[in-house]
């Protein structure tokens, strides 16, 4: 019987008080560092009142590491800054590094093909528009799903699709082909990714070596996902930086097409809609994996 970890989704609701009593900071030491040094950078309610997340406060934690360590507090802002913006290998390492806050579990494929194809329905349904990326890791992988992503393609503002493709194409009505090369770290990443204004979700995995050959169900892979819209900002961003080298006119794309200034409240109204579809959909794996595996 599969069973389906939910990872912690990533949040940014926590206040400045919140966040000094996690770091072991004041608020007011807080404050200066944010006045004098940019950091950290919380959003803003539209009152005007700071919310952090959980990545906030691992950061801050490590500039406390760095500072213990010997470094200045400038120099030990700029370290956790730099390691933030280092080019990231994929999408799912960059995201890691970016946000770890988000908890990441281990899934069989047919549970990531779950969640994967529940963000793909929801994402049809809502009839968005905005930026929708697929790595594909296999040209023959995107090719069994080219139908389908040529149909979600057709209101996107900018759809890519990322695989071993052999040329760049750009076949009208479809996703812009990518080709990546099997070196790179794409070409072992599985990931969905939606930016719109009703709608944000992003998942990403990569899947886990084995000594032995394995069925293809049995095939394990390690998930991020999530439907905050910070989140999959973030992802978008690894992605655009990745697609950057590999096609600079696409890359451009969707830096405009996702230009972060979207409105979070639609976005997070459709992520309950969208948790209930990944439900059903791994609840009907549970239910094809039959009744003997109800121990």
């Amino acid at each position: 019987m599969y069973r389906f970890p939910i990872p912690t989704v990533a949040n940014s609701e926590l206040t400045t008080a919140q966040l000094a009593q996690r770091t072991g900071l004041s608020a007011g030491t807080l404050r200066m560092w944010e006045n004098r040094h940019g950091f950290p950078d919380p959003s803003r309610l539209p009152g005007g009142h700071r919310r952090y997340s959980a990545g906030d406060v691992e950061q801050v934690r490590e500039v406390t590491r760095l500072r213990d360590q010997g470094l200045s507090l400038t120099a030990a802002i700029e370290r956790v800054r730099a390691r933030r913006r280092a080019p990231a290998g994929s999408v799912f390492a960059g995201l890691r590094r970016r946000r770890p806050d988000v908890a990441p579990t281990v899934l069989p494929k047919p549970a990531v093909l779950a969640l994967s194809r529940a963000i793909e329905d929801e994402y049809c349904a809502v009839a968005a528009a905005g930026v929708l990326v697929g790595c594909f890791q296999r040209e023959r992988f995107y090719r069994r799903a080219e139908r389908r992503w040529r149909e979600l393609a057709r209101t996107a503002g900018v759809a890519v699709a990322l695989a071993d493709f052999p040329r760049r194409a750009g076949p009208a009505g479809g996703p812009v082909e990518v080709p990546i090369d099997r070196s790179h770290a794409l070409a072992r990443e599985w990931a969905v990714l939606v930016s719109a204004d009703s709608i944000t979700a992003c998942l990403a995995a990569w899947e886990q070596t084995s000594e032995t050959d394995v069925p293809d169900g049995r095939r394990s892979f390690e998930v991020l996902w999530s439907f905050e819209p910070a989140v999959v900002a973030d992802a978008v961003a690894v992605a655009t930086e990745l697609i950057s080298p590999l096609d600079p006119g696409v890359a451009a794309r969707l830096h405009v097409a996702d230009d972060g200034d979207a409105d979070p409240e639609p976005a997070l109204r459709s992520g309950a809609a969208l948790a209930q579809r990944m439900i059903g959909y791994l609840g009907q794996l549970t239910i094809a994996d039959g009744p003997s595996a109800s121990s």
